[in-house]
């Protein structure tokens, strides 16, 4: 097994974002997130999620500005994951581990974004279409772009972690983070990498995050 980890290029893809869903979710969390004072002092806290059991697909019936924001940024990103391990599974004769992690990790997806759009409710933003190009059509190609996308998975998650005002839905967000730590450990052995390359991993701000997704180009409407 390879002890190098080199820099995933999924930069021959398409152009980003047309619709601006990734970008617009982004930009809310950051409106939200600079009125955190305000929210505070005005009481906009969870303070009904607080208390809440977490459990997968818990909803949570008092979620203030900023956790919706941060909420419907994640849910955006596992829209992408869901409908992208969906699509490879139909247009791949994929086999053996690879064909294992795509159905499994995909139900993961899938049911973080059942979860998600629970707590949300009414709050949460309406599923993109995708185009994923030869991402899913090429054995390669899927397992470079799985690579990119729950290494970002897992970074945003610790990105935006500390930003969330109930203590129950960082909870919640934490049940979920280590699953998607699993899914990057697991594709980086398939394709002959270092599962787990350093003692610590790094958080990734909307920015860089948004800089992931732009190279793939997988988001049209």
């Amino acid at each position: 097994m390879s002890k190098n980890i080199p820099l995933v290029d999924v930069s021959h893809l398409h152009a980003f974002d047309t619709d601006g869903a990734v970008q617009e979710a982004a930009d809310n969390v950051k409106r939200a997130v600079s009125r955190r004072g305000l929210l505070r002092n005005a009481g906009f806290v969870a303070g009904g999620a607080a208390a809440a059991a977490v459990m997968p697909g818990t909803a949570f019936a008092a979620i203030g500005p900023v956790d919706k924001s941060i909420l419907n940024f994640a849910l955006t990103l596992e829209y992408l994951e869901a409908a992208f391990y969906k699509r490879a599974q139909e247009n791949m004769n994929l086999q053996g581990e690879l064909k294992r992690f795509a159905r499994i990790v995909g139900e993961h997806e899938k049911q973080h974004v059942v979860a998600l759009k629970k707590a949300l409710g009414s709050a949460a933003v309406k599923r993109p279409s995708f185009y994923f190009g030869s991402a899913t059509r090429s054995r390669s190609t899927f397992v470079a772009t799985a690579i990119a996308l729950e290494d970002t998975g897992v970074e945003a998650y610790i990105g935006q972690a500390t930003r969330l005002r109930s203590d129950a839905l960082l909870a919640a967000a934490a049940s979920i983070l280590p699953i998607e730590a699993r899914h990057a450990s697991w594709i980086r052995y398939i394709a002959g990498l270092t599962p787990a390359p350093a003692s610590f991993n790094p958080a990734k701000t909307q920015d860089q995050v948004l800089a992931v997704v732009a190279s793939t180009g997988f988001i049209r409407s």
